[in-house]
C-alpha cells in the first residue's frame, strides 16, 4: 500500500500537469479516509517552497486534507509558511490556499487564531482589481466558516 503511496507521491511532480492533477485528486481522496498520506507530511511543506505554483498548490491541498492526522504537530510548525500563500505571487494558487484554510482550522482549532488573523491582515492589493475582488469574497468566505467552528 505505502509503495502505491509513493509512487502516486512521485507524480504530482509529473512534468504534464494531467497526470500530477490525476494524482493529487488521488492523494486528496486517500486523505479524507485514512492517514496513509501523512508519513510525506514533510515533502509536503517543501512543496510550499517551489518555483512551481502547482506544486505550491498541490502541497497546500494536501496539508490541508491532512490535518486530522497530524499527531506530530507538523503543520503548527509550518502554519507561518502557509499563510504566506494567502498572497501567493499567483493569486489562483493564493485562492486555493484561502479556500483550504477553514479545513485546518476544523482539526487544528489551536492555529484558529492565527488563520484568522492572516486572512484579516491580508494585502490583497498586490493583485489586479479583477483578481483583487474574488481573493476578498474567498477571504470573506473562509472567516465566516471558520467563526462557525
Amino acid at each position: 500500500m505505502l509503495v502505491n503511496i509513493a509512487e502516486i507521491f512521485e507524480l504530482l511532480f509529473d512534468k504534464n500537469n494531467n497526470v500530477a492533477y490525476k494524482a493529487l485528486q488521488e492523494l486528496q481522496r486517500k486523505s479524507e479516509e485514512t492517514d496513509c498520506v501523512y508519513p510525506f507530511i514533510d515533502r509536503l511543506s517543501d512543496m510550499l517552497e517551489s518555483d512551481n505554483s502547482y506544486i505550491r498548490t498541490r502541497g497546500l491541498t494536501l496539508l490541508a486534507y491532512n490535518a486530522k492526522w497530524d499527531k506530530e504537530y507538523k503543520i503548527d510548525e509550518i502554519i507561518d509558511e502557509y499563510l504566506k500563500h494567502i498572497t501567493d505571487v499567483k493569486p489562483i494558487t493564493a485562492r486555493q490556499c484561502i479556500k483550504l484554510l477553514p479545513i485546518i482550522a476544523k482539526y487544528k482549532p489551536e492555529l484558529r487564531n492565527d488563520i484568522l488573523f492572516a486572512l484579516n491582515k491580508a494585502n490583497i492589493s498586490i493583485y489586479d482589481d479583477s483578481m483583487q475582488s474574488l481573493v476578498c469574497k474567498d477571504i470573506q468566505k473562509a472567516l465566516k466558516e471558520i467563526e462557525k467552528l
